[in-house]
């Protein structure tokens, strides 16, 4: 019987169609002959073989596929893939040309004693010398007088305890002697250190004579930034010390600790914080003297424009070198003074034992100020690099320049000239 459908000649009833569809069925695959059958499904590699690699060929090590132009060794990256560190920076003298961390500011000071040390450590040592000449020998005489009153205090007399007396006020008026002559010996020496960083930088080198005859002209204009600074700085004081004594002649013995502790508290503390502020502000202003050839109140402003924006940065550095030039200094000089001072107090006060303390405490304040005021000196300067290479792009003019140099083979003295701010890539 029929069921509506007529079936192709020679087939059974119970015959199944033919597995497949026709070739005029939508769900033909495009190509595929009608009857074919499908391709097997791929089979996984064995274990451990990459998926997409040929079997038979040995992995590759991880971080190493194959990928880049054909022609590629495998395990070279192709251009443009993965992480290229940066090229270093270009480095003709005692920095890198690039903005300066801590460690490359002590680095390069460092590195500019050592390419320089007769001019860096022999004027440093003849400054500290002028320096430690006056307070080594009130010292001596108070010394001295101490000991001559210790070996035997029951028979101190008058005339020991007057003795005692005047070499306390020698002692003060030796220091004081002392900041005079160190505030003209440092501030010539800065004034050579700084010239001799300014051509280190390309990876020059000059003598302390040729420092002193390009400073030509300079040292007005240093002393002015000097003298400007001082007078900043003791001007609170010509009212704080007037007041400290009246407020003391004003109450009996018993107040005066406590009245001394509060000035100390209310005054004393925010006048530090104020010299801190000064110091750090006015910090650059002796490189702009010497390497931009400005006066003292531009140089100032000068100083003050590229401290802004960075003032925590300079004040810890400047605080950080002063405190480690500090130790240093201290490690080195105080075996010095003990010893000296030791003689001097046990000598019974004779002509000889003053001659070898004043002599040992000397040459204990000469060797630490012949290491403390050429790495100041060389930090400030650095800093100061530092600053207009952040402020103003800076290092851009430094590398054409040493890149110019290199090319000829030599550091010419116009390399001086690239300090003034007109060469700035940008202000």
């Amino acid at each position: 019987m029929s069921d509506g459908h007529e079936r192709p000649p020679g087939w059974a009833a119970e015959q199944p169609p033919p597995y497949g569809a026709p070739a005029s069925s939508p769900w033909a695959a495009p190509g595929r002959e009608p009857g074919e059958q499908p391709p097997p499904p791929p089979q996984a590699p064995p274990y451990g073989q990459p998926y997409g690699q040929p079997y038979g060929q040995p992995q590759q090590p991880y971080g190493q596929q194959p990928y880049g132009p054909p022609g590629q060794a495998p395990g070279q990256p192709a251009p443009g893939y993965g992480y290229a560190p940066p090229p270093p920076a270009l480095r003709p003298g005692i920095i890198p040309l690039r903005p300066l961390t801590l460690g490359d500011i002590l680095d390069g000071t460092i590195k500019l004693i050592r390419s320089n040390p007769k001019a860096m450590l022999g004027l440093s040592a003849i400054t500290a010398l002028l320096v430690a000449i006056p307070v080594a020998v009130t010292q001596a005489v108070f010394v001295g007088s101490v000991g001559g009153v210790l070996s035997d205090p029951a028979s101190a007399t008058a005339e020991d305890v007057q003795r005692l007396d005047s070499g306390v006020f020698a002692t003060y008026g030796g220091a004081l002697v002392s900041q005079l002559i160190g505030i003209v010996a440092v501030t010539l020496l800065t004034g050579v250190i700084t010239r001799i960083l300014g051509r280190a930088v390309f990876g020059g080198r000059i003598t302390a004579g040729e420092a002193w005859r390009l400073l030509k002209g300079r040292w007005p204009a240093m002393f002015g930034v000097v003298g400007i600074l001082t007078a900043l700085l003791l001007a609170p004081l010509l009212i704080v010390v007037p007041l400290t004594v009246a407020l003391l002649a004003g109450v009996g013995q018993a107040q005066q600790a406590g009245v001394l502790f509060a000035l100390i508290v209310l005054v004393g503390l925010p006048y530090i914080a104020y010299s801190l502020f000064l110091t750090a502000r006015f910090s650059f202003a002796t490189p702009a003297v010497v390497l931009e050839g400005r006066g003292p109140i531009d140089a100032m402003r000068r100083s003050w424009r590229l401290v802004t924006g960075d003032f925590w940065r300079v004040l810890g550095i400047l605080l950080v070198t002063a405190l480690l030039a500090g130790f240093i200094s201290g490690v080195v000089s105080v075996p010095f003074t003990i010893a000296g001072m030791m003689i001097g107090m046990f000598g019974g006060g004779t002509t000889g034992a003053s001659i070898v303390t004043a002599v040992l405490i000397a040459v204990g304040t000469m060797v630490g100020g012949m290491i403390s005021y050429p790495v100041q000196a060389g930090v400030a300067g650095l800093l100061y690099t530092d600053r207009r290479m952040r402020s103003e792009a800076f290092d851009l003019v430094l590398q054409t320049a040493a890149l110019e140099q290199q090319r000829q083979g030599w550091v010419h003295a116009s390399a001086d000239d690239l300090w003034h701010p007109s060469n700035a890539a940008r202000s």
